[in-house]
C-alpha cells in the first residue's frame, strides 16, 4: 500500500513552471529519496504534500487523505522537518520536546520527552540548552520533535545540509531507525551517497519531472556494464575522518547496518 501517491502534479510561480506533471509513489514503511539539483522542484513538491502550498493541477494523497480536500487530516498524519533545525536554542532538549507535546495537547508530555530523548541518544544532553548542541545533536532533536504524536509519514527536506560528516552519519542512523520502526520517509537530498545508503527507492526530479524512479540496482542497470578491474581499495577521507573522531565503528553504514 502506498503512503504517498502523486499523480500529474503541476505548479508554476508566475510564468515559471516548477513542477511539470509529477507522478510519484512511496510505499508504507519505506524510505524514498527524491534527488535533484537546486531548483529542480523538490521543496515545492514537499510543500504541496505537507499542505503548505497548493498544486495548480493533479492530485496528491498522503496516508489516504487528499491534500487539497482533506488538509487537516493530512497534517495530523505527517511531520515535516526542513533544511534547518527548528529548535528553541534557549530551552533545553527536554524542554523543547515537552513544549511540542503540550502544543499537541498530548497526555504525559514529560514521559513523551523522556522516551524520545532515549530513542535519539540524547538522555545525557537532555537537560542542557539546545543552543550548545552540536549540529548532529540539534538535527536529531529536531527530528525527535517532529515525531511527537507518532505521525506515520515524515518528510525530511535536505536534513543533512550544512552538517559535517560525523553529524551526517548520526542523522543517517536516525532515519534508518525510523523506517525500521514502520515510519514512511520521503527524503529530499542533493547528496548521492545519502540516497545510496538510505533509500529503498530513488526518484530523480529534473526540470520539474520525475525522469527515473527505482531501486539503486534498477538505476545502475541504466548504465553499461562496468569493466571489472582488481585494484587496491583505499579508505576515503570520510572513512579516515570518522575513524579518528567518531565513535568506534560508527562510520557511515548501509541501512541494514543502521537499524
Amino acid at each position: 500500500m502506498n503512503a504517498v501517491d502523486v499523480r500529474g502534479v503541476t505548479k508554476s510561480f508566475g510564468d515559471v513552471p516548477v513542477l511539470r506533471g509529477v507522478d510519484l509513489e512511496v510505499e508504507e514503511g519505506s524510505i524514498l529519496a527524491l534527488l535533484g539539483s537546486n531548483g529542480a522542484g523538490k521543496t515545492t513538491l514537499v510543500r504541496i504534500l505537507s499542505t503548505l502550498s497548493r498544486a495548480d493541477a493533479g492530485s496528491a494523497v498522503v496516508h489516504g487523505f487528499d491534500v487539497a480536500t482533506q488538509p487537516g487530516e493530512v497534517r495530523e498524519s505527517i511531520s515535516l522537518t526542513g533544511q534547518f533545525a527548528a529548535v528553541d536554542e534557549v530551552l533545553s532538549g527536554r524542554e523543547n520536546l515537552v513544549m511540542v507535546a503540550r502544543l499537541r495537547h498530548l497526555e504525559n508530555p514529560r514521559a513523551i520527552a523522556d522516551d524520545l530523548l532515549e530513542r535519539f541518544d540524547l538522555v545525557e544532553a537532555g537537560g542542557r540548552r539546545a543552543g550548545g548542541y552540536s549540529g548532529g545533536m540539534r538535527r536529531r532533536l529536531d527530528i525527535a520533535m517532529s515525531l511527537i504524536g507518532d505521525p506515520p509519514v515524515i518528510f525530511l527536506d535536505e536534513p543533512t545540509t550544512g552538517l559535517d560528516p560525523q553529524a551526517r552519519a548520526e542523522v543517517w542512523r536516525t532515519i534508518a531507525r525510523l523506517a525500521a520502526g514502520g515510519t514512511t520517509v520521503l527524503l529530499t537530498t542533493q547528496y548521492l551517497d545519502e540516497a545510496e545508503h538510505l533509500a529503498d527507492r530513488i526518484a530523480i526530479l529534473h526540470e520539474g519531472r520525475i525522469i527515473q524512479n527505482g531501486t539503486l540496482d534498477d538505476l545502475r542497470r541504466l548504465l553499461p556494464s562496468a569493466q571489472v578491474e582488481y585494484v587496491e581499495k583505499k579508505p576515503t577521507l570520510e572513512d579516515v575522518f570518522l575513524a579518528l573522531v567518531g565513535r568506534s565503528g560508527d562510520g557511515p553504514a548501509h541501512r541494514e547496518d543502521l537499524s
